[in-house]
């Protein structure tokens, strides 16, 4: 089996504009590609990370891959699949969130060498001339084809800026720009990002010539996947600060039945032929499928010995109520009243619930357990002794767990 052939079978490829030539080009590792990542946070996330592994597969057949941060293009935002105008960031923002992502990156991509290249297109967009841009560029563009494109369907319904309308344009200038300084002759990119990406491809053969259309080819990643990795709070992060190698662990650990199978194909290395042999599994064969794919993940986002910490946890905890080593939040004594903490504020404390009224809910649901006893009145407190030692394991619903304890 092939490289290119490995990726349909793992469902990692949506469209191609040229799969005769794509398979050429990666199978033989003679591919210059591009991802770009646009610094709307100080971390990436879940939805970064199938991006991320996919880099990996292809320089490990000898491709090269240009990690492109987006310090241009963030400051105006990405319009697909968005209802609203995003969030504008200082440059300032921007440059620290994009410092942040390199740190990240380097734990999937090898940079040493020249085997690789991170690029931040603030090099070329945030100093152009916009009359000579627009000249130069714009007028390969129609408005016409661009208002037809998905990516902007949804703000067109809700009211599309003239600020986003031009990132379509900016992408693709990344792109030409990318061909003609680094010889990058693949762009890879989402669902959401196929108008966009087409753009790119078209206006280098507008202005290099047609000869150059067989060398700026589309691959698009199908992002399927990256759509998991949410949870009632918000996003599941890289960075072990927002969100801890547990809870990482614990999310994948707990994934959908129906998803595991494509989630080992999609986001593991793991040979096809193995998981095809657990596509049959059910019952506990198929918990220790997820078991595999969260260690597999937490071992690629934060390594094998914190992988297999988090598993022992998850195995303590689940099997016989332990909590060594899980997620802990260290109270004061200014968080007590009278030496006195109602299951409110521990909750709330813990990060378990983001108000007390949240907590109320939680606890009048029947969702909220303190040492393996579910919580039944709203009242129910803590004193100060009860948090010394070892604390108290505060759970909340099945999968989120702190353990509480007083400095």
């Amino acid at each position: 089996m092939t490289l290119f052939e490995e990726l349909q079978a793992r469902g990692l490829i949506a469209q191609v504009t040229s799969e005769d030539e794509i398979g050429e080009l990666i199978n033989n590792g003679k591919a210059t590609f591009y991802i770009g990542f646009d610094p709307t946070a100080d971390s990436l996330h879940v939805g970064h990370y199938m991006a991320l592994s996919l880099m990996k597969r292809l320089q490990m057949a000898g491709n090269k891959p240009i990690a492109l941060v987006g310090g241009g293009t963030g400051m105006v935002g990405d319009p697909s699949d968005r209802t609203d105008l995003r969030t504008m960031m200082t440059v300032e923002t921007i440059d620290y969130n994009c410092e942040c992502f390199k740190k990240q990156m380097s734990k999937f991509i090898d940079f040493s060498e020249g085997k690789a290249l991170m690029v931040n297109n603030a090099d070329w967009l945030r100093d152009l001339n916009y009359l000579e841009f627009i000249r130069d560029i714009g007028v390969h563009f129609s408005v016409n084809k661009m208002l037809a494109a998905d990516c902007y369907k949804t703000r067109m319904e809700t009211g599309l800026t003239f600020l986003e309308f031009n990132y379509m344009i900016m992408q693709a200038f990344d792109f030409y720009e990318l061909f003609n300084t680094y010889g990058c002759n693949v762009q890879i990119g989402g669902n959401d990002q196929w108008s966009n990406m087409l753009a790119g491809t078209e206006l280098i053969r507008r202005k290099l010539g047609k000869d150059s259309h067989a060398m700026t080819i589309t691959l698009l990643l199908n992002t399927e996947g990256n759509k998991m990795g949410k949870t009632a709070s918000g996003a599941v992060w890289l960075d072990e600060n927002k969100t801890t190698p547990f809870e990482f662990y614990q999310y994948w650990r707990n994934v959908d039945d129906g998803d595991v199978i494509n989630c080992l194909k999609q986001m593991t290395f793991i040979p096809l032929d193995e998981i095809a042999i657990m596509e049959s599994w059910q019952g506990e064969e198929l918990n220790q499928a997820k078991e595999l794919l969260a260690f597999e993940l937490t071992s690629l986002v934060h390594g094998a010995d914190v992988a297999e910490q988090s598993r022992d946890t998850s195995r303590e905890l689940f099997s016989s109520g332990g909590a060594a080593d899980m997620p802990s939040v260290e109270l004061t004594k200014d968080d007590f009243t009278d030496s006195n903490i109602d299951i409110l504020a521990v909750l709330v404390k813990s990060g378990l619930c983001t108000s007390r009224s949240d907590a109320r809910r939680a606890v009048e649901q029947g969702g909220v357990e303190v040492n393996g006893v579910r919580i039944e009145e709203i009242s129910t407190s803590f004193s100060t002794d009860d948090l010394y030692a070892d604390g108290i394991i505060v759970r909340r619903g099945k999968k989120n767990y702190r353990r509480v304890l007083v400095q």
